[in-house]
C-alpha cells in the first residue's frame, strides 16, 4: 500500500510516503528561503507529499536561528522558488506554519522582548539554537542556549496571533504551496495551550479541557476560512514530552482534540508518534480510537521502517506515513524503499546550519 496513489482531497499524491517537516536552519538574510533550499526540496519530490520545515508566522514566532518565515514579501518570493522547483519535479508540498511560543530567546524576539506563551512557565533544559556571533547559516556556528523565561499572553493579544496564522496561510498559498500544516506538536505555542502542565490560565483559554483546546480551534477556524479547510492539516504529538510540554491525561485530551478537528472538517491530522528519542510508540487501541473519531486523513511519523509503515496502513491506523531522518540522507527514499536498497546514514553534525554538505550532496541510487 505504501506505493499506491492517494487522494488528499483535491491533491493527488503518487504514493503514501510523506517527507515530514524537519528544521535545517539554512534560510538566508531576512529569513528567506534560498535557491539551495529549493534544490533540497526538489531532490525529494518523489515523496507523495512534502511538508516544509517549520516556518514562523511572525518574528515573534521564531525560536531558532536561520529558520524561514512566511510574513514578508521577500519570504513569499523565496518560498515561491521552492514550490516551483518541487512542482516542476512532479511533487506536492504543504507549508508547516509555526509559532514557537516560549521556546525562543530574547535575541530572536522583536525588540529583545520576552517570548510569549499560554503561561509564564520556563521549561528547564529546553534549549534553542541562536546565532550569538552573527556568523550566518553558511558557517553552521551557533549556540544552544536555555530558552528565555516567557510571559503569558493577555486575552486581548490572542486574536492578533490568530490573525498572524491566517495571514501566513494566505501567504503560503500565494507562494504556491498546495496547502498548509499547523504545528500543534512538540511543545510549541498551540501545544502550550493544549497540554495541562504548560497551561495554568484561569480564563477562557485555560483550565477545563475545552478551554485549553480553544486556541487550537480558533487558529484552525481562521486558517480554514482563509484558504479552505480542505487545504489544512495539523500536527499533534499526544505522547511526546518535547520542549517540556506534558499533559496529565494525553489520550483523553487528544481524542477530544481530534473530535474538535473532525467537526471543523480539515484535511488531515499528522501524528508525531516519536520525535528524536522521545515518547513511546502509541498503543494500537489509541490509534484505533483516533481513527473512529477523525474521519479525514491520518498521517503518522516517527521511527517508521517500511515494514512498520505497511503494518500501519494495512491495519487502517494510517493513510500516509512520514519518514523523517531517512529523507535527509536519501533524497530518493521512495525508490530505495520500493526496491529494498540500502539507505545512506545522515550526518547529525550537519543537521542544523551550514552549506551544501549534509544537505544537498547525498548520493542517489539511480
Amino acid at each position: 500500500m505504501l506505493f499506491e496513489n492517494y487522494a488528499l482531497n483535491a491533491v493527488a499524491l503518487k504514493n503514501r510516503i510523506v517527507m515530514p517537516p524537519m528544521t535545517r536552519s539554512r534560510a538566508g538574510a531576512g529569513d528567506v528561503a534560498t535557491d539551495m533550499m529549493a534544490e533540497y526540496y526538489a531532490q525529494r519530490a518523489s515523496a507523495g507529499l512534502i511538508i516544509s520545515e517549520g516556518t514562523q508566522i511572525s518574528q515573534q514566532g521564531q525560536g531558532y536561528a536561520w529558520t524561514p518565515g512566511m510574513y514578508t514579501e521577500s519570504q513569499i518570493a523565496g518560498w515561491k522558488k521552492v514550490t516551483d522547483a518541487v512542482h516542476q519535479a512532479g511533487g506536492k508540498i504543504f507549508a508547516q506554519l509555526w509559532h514557537v511560543g516560549r521556546v525562543s530567546h530574547t535575541t530572536l524576539q522583536p525588540g529583545n522582548a520576552a517570548p510569549v506563551s499560554s503561561s509564564a512557565i520556563q521549561a528547564e533544559g529546553v534549549k534553542v539554537f541562536v546565532d550569538v556571533k552573527g556568523c550566518g547559516p553558511e558557517s553552521g556556528v551557533g549556540e544552544m542556549l536555555q530558552h528565555t523565561m516567557p510571559r503569558a499572553l493577555t486575552t486581548e493579544e490572542i486574536p492578533a496571533i490568530v490573525n498572524d496564522y491566517a495571514q501566513a496561510a494566505r501567504n503560503a498559498i500565494a507562494a504556491g504551496f498546495d496547502g498548509i500544516e499547523l504545528h500543534g506538536a512538540n511543545g510549541y505555542l498551540i501545544n502550550q495551550f493544549i497540554d495541562s502542565q504548560a497551561n495554568l490560565r484561569d480564563d477562557q483559554y485555560g483550565g477545563a479541557l475545552q478551554n485549553r483546546l480553544r486556541f487550537m480551534k480558533e487558529v484552525v477556524t481562521a486558517v480554514s476560512n482563509a484558504i479552505g479547510k480542505e487545504r489544512v492539516g495539523i500536527r499533534l504529538a499526544p505522547l511526546t514530552t518535547l520542549m517540556g510540554s506534558r499533559d496529565d491525561t494525553p489520550e483523553a485530551t487528544y481524542l477530544a482534540a481530534a473530535s474538535v478537528l473532525n467537526d471543523l472538517g480539515i484535511a488531515y491530522i499528522h501524528i508525531a508518534e516519536a520525535d528524536w528519542e522521545d515518547a513511546p510508540v502509541m498503543p494500537a487501541a489509541f490509534k484505533e480510537a483516533l481513527r473512529l473519531i477523525f474521519h479525514g486523513t491520518l498521517i503518522y511519523s516517527g521511527k517508521y521502517t517500511k515494514a512498520r509503515a505497511e503494518e500501519a496502513l494495512q491495519n487502517g491506523w494510517a493513510d500516509l506515513i512520514g519518514f523523517g531522518r531517512p529523507f535527509i540522507a536519501n533524497p530518493d527514499l521512495p525508490y530505495r524503499l520500493q526496491n529494498d536498497l540500502p539507505l545512506n546514514q545522515p550526518v547529525k553534525e550537519q543537521f542544523f546550519g551550514g552549506g551544501k554538505a549534509g544537505y544537498i550532496d547525498y548520493p542517489q541510487a539511480k
